[in-house]
């Protein structure tokens, strides 16, 4: 049986939590990437914000929604990750 002290943390960030969703379904609303991810609408955007900041993904304008691009070759951050690229760690979590 799982408790809830045993859930309440993860390996990975909401911010790749959300990079998952995206990738999956690139036109994905906020309000429902924010439902898989399990976090706010508020802070989905404030991800999404950070994640265009840092040229991690790109917003195209596709009607009325948004349809995100992800640079796949774009480098992981933490000096122990970053000989990898989001699009290889993306490559193990969704197949």
């Amino acid at each position: 049986m799982i408790t809830e002290q045993q859930t309440q943390w993860t390996f990975l960030t909401n911010h790749f939590h959300v990079l998952v969703v995206l990738s999956r379904e690139p036109n994905m609303r906020i309000k429902d990437i924010a439902i898989k991810v399990q976090i706010t609408e508020r802070a989905v955007q404030r991800i999404i914000a950070e994640l265009v900041e840092d040229k991690v993904i790109c917003i195209e304008k596709c009607g009325r929604r948004n349809s995100y691009k992800i640079d796949q070759g774009h480098r992981l951050k933490h000096p122990l990750e970053s000989k990898h690229t989001v699009g290889e760690l993306l490559a193990i979590l969704t197949s």
